[in-house]
């Protein structure tokens, strides 16, 4: 009776353990241990960027990986939808009512920063309408984790860890207090989404009120995209034009070399040619386009079943983000937009 007892105790000890609800996971105390070391090295080397130390203290202070960032890392849409279903996913009727109605409130601004920085105002609205659904989303997640996690998980380490340093610089300078530093899952600020290293060298001060708030200011959310686009190359013009490939021609310009430096999206791109040397090649333009004698080359960017030639706009449009996908839902907006 007490052998039975005793085995009667054990399974039901063992049927209580089972029933207990599972314990949520736990970081292996290695891999905290190799964080910590890791974020040790990062306040380091912050300090010796001149970042004063409690603004540093105040940033890492209880900062760990965000497991739910690098989910978002590995599966962003602009690489993991196809051309069509990421436009139609993009460009819905009510995106483009929104941007015909945002571009009419606005308008008077942003007649103001096309003029400043030579930009056509519809490719304003329609980055900032796609970058921030038209200002309705500036960033809810506190930028020094995400970085952190970001510049700790490797695949693109280096960078983010510059990003990391010039995050805590915005906030050692006083542009932003570090509890109001929010922005996207890949550490991107404000209604511009600018990285933090793109909004110390591109944001502006646009309204002249001493700051440089990218975050409630429209006149500073417009005058800084310009700016970014001006600094990588925009130009008074278009981005690109729809083309037609007869057949009898695919060959010939299929086979112009394409780039070999810039970003993936840029090295899809063909190597820059005369206009001239396209039309010679077989290569029409569709929709009774027609190309304006200041524009002296383009590149050739075949797209599932688009073709375009684009200018050097259409490259900054990549510096935003390296994606076609991207680009090309800007730059389609852009031309839904009337007004200007």
């Amino acid at each position: 009776m007490i052998a039975l007892a005793s085995g009667l105790g054990i399974a039901l000890a063992l049927l209580a353990l089972l029933a207990q609800p599972a314990q949520p996971a736990q970081p292996a105390q290695a891999e905290r241990a190799a964080f910590a070391t890791w974020l040790a090295g990062v306040r380091a080397e912050a300090l010796t960027r001149g970042v004063r130390e409690a603004t540093v203290n105040a940033a890492l202070e209880g900062v760990e990986p965000v497991e739910k960032v690098l989910e978002r890392d590995r599966t962003q849409a602009e690489f993991t939808l196809s051309l069509e279903d990421y436009l139609k996913r993009r460009l819905t009727t009510p995106t483009v009512r929104t941007a015909r109605k945002m571009a009419a409130r606005h308008n008077d601004v942003l007649v103001r920063v096309g003029k400043a920085y030579g930009v056509d105002p519809r490719m304003l609205v329609a980055i900032w309408g796609l970058e921030s659904n038209f200002g309705r989303f500036a960033g809810v997640r506190p930028t020094v984790p995400v970085l952190a996690t970001l510049a700790w998980d490797g695949r693109r380490g280096d960078f983010f860890r510059q990003q990391l340093f010039d995050a805590l610089t915005i906030v050692d300078r006083g542009d932003i207090e570090l509890a109001k530093l929010k922005g996207s899952w890949a550490g991107a600020l404000g209604q511009v989404q600018f990285m933090p290293s793109s909004y110390l060298a591109s944001a502006v001060d646009f309204d002249k009120d001493g700051d440089r708030d990218v975050w409630a200011s429209m006149p500073d959310v417009f005058g800084s995209i310009g700016n970014y686009l001006q600094q990588h190359g925009w130009t008074p013009g278009r981005w690109g034009y729809a083309v037609k490939i007869p057949d009898a021609a695919r060959e010939k310009v299929i086979s112009v070399p394409l780039r070999d430096q810039g970003c993936r999206a840029v090295r899809t791109l063909s190597q820059p040619r005369a206009l001239k040397d396209w039309r010679t090649l077989g290569v029409t333009l569709a929709n009774g386009n027609t190309v304006p004698s200041s524009v002296r080359e383009a590149s050739l960017l075949a797209i599932d079943r688009r073709t375009y030639l684009v200018t050097a706009n259409y490259e900054a449009l990549l510096a935003y983000n390296c994606a076609h996908t991207y680009a090309l839902s800007v730059a389609l907006l852009s031309e839904r937009i009337s007004g200007f």
